[in-house]
């Protein structure tokens, strides 16, 4: 991969030489999904929580008994006062992240930025639970925030959905679901180098020099088991596929140059606008999937997470 290396930004290229690499020389391979879980589970570690932000685990119960788990991330010295929120689904193709403390320094990081309370919703994964399952807990988790607000410090005209590559879908989905099922719209909908078309018949999906953090036939991997063969595929289950887009709230999406999701996601933002939604995209060049997780000190990370997060403050605190 020397070709696609030179061609990267210099520091996401330090960055991307410096990580392991799966047997295909990505990042992030997926033909068994069971043992890439158990080896993320042995390489996390703990971290030290920060006395500056308060941590509060929900449990909400889904109707076939189950229980959804919602992470609360809130800044401890607000009193009484009602922030944004902002409903956060995980990167991982839909398929990796079993648990939302894993990743406790970059939630509580996003609350104290934009000083909200960050919702990071414990989404069922696939294949063992299919889609729209993941959806299906965006909106119990966004319907019952809503609901709670002030139980939890919110302010319910104040919320916003965001999600991170496979994130996105679901993300974007409950986005969807709000909207058909008559709901209060969220503040804003951010996507962020987002899956969300199982199809995968764009230009940059079938670019080998986008095979940086996982490999087509992975991506193709992670949907078989996000939509369990099917064939008939509902926008909730892809959204990509969504033909009225119509009635979604201000929407924020973020694409890499070296990314076999990049033209879904331009496809995406540019059906937005012909739908007239307000949209916010950006692409950066000379960056690779996830950019802003693997090299999260590189200069181009702080000029996205600027961009974004001043997208954020603007549409969250009007």
């Amino acid at each position: 991969m020397p070709g696609i290396i030179d061609a990267l930004d210099p520091e996401l290229a330090a960055a991307f030489a410096a990580l392991p690499k799966a047997a295909n020389g990505t990042l992030l391979e997926l033909s068994d999904i069971p043992g890439l879980r158990a080896q993320h589970r042995a390489y996390s570690v703990p971290v030290t929580p920060d006395p500056r932000v308060v941590i509060e685990t929900l449990r909400i119960a889904r109707d076939d008994g189950t229980e959804l788990e919602v992470v609360l991330y809130r800044p401890a010295d607000g009193g009484h006062v009602r922030r944004p929120g902002l409903l956060w689904f995980h990167a991982g193709a839909q398929v990796l992240g079993e648990n939302a403390r894993a990743d406790d320094a970059y939630h509580t990081g996003l609350a104290l930025d934009l000083d909200c309370v960050l919702a990071a919703v414990g989404y069922r994964l696939a294949p063992e639970t299919p889609a729209p399952g993941a959806a299906e807990d965006g909106w119990l988790a966004y319907t019952y925030l809503v609901a709670h607000a002030g139980d939890h410090g919110i302010d319910p005209d104040r919320i916003g959905l965001a999600g991170a590559s496979g994130g996105g879908a679901p993300a974007a989905a409950t986005a969807l679901m709000v909207r058909d099922r008559d709901g209060r719209q969220p503040r804003s909908l951010s996507l962020l180098y987002p899956m969300l078309d199982d199809r995968l018949d764009t230009p940059s999906s079938h670019d080998p020099a986008a095979e940086v953090v996982f490999a087509r036939r992975d991506i193709q991997l992670a949907w078989e088991a996000v939509l369990g063969g099917r064939e008939n595929v509902h926008p909730y289950a892809a959204p990509g596929r969504a033909t009225d887009l119509t009635g979604l709230p201000d929407t924020f999406i973020a694409v890499a140059q070296f990314d076999l999701l990049r033209d879904e996601g331009i496809d995406f933002a540019g059906r937005l606008l012909a739908a007239g939604v307000p949209v916010d995209l950006h692409l950066y060049a000379r960056a690779f999937h996830a950019w802003d997780r693997f090299a999260a000190k590189s200069a181009l990370t702080r000029s996205f997470e600027q961009t974004w997060h001043t997208f954020l403050r603007r549409n969250l605190r009007s």
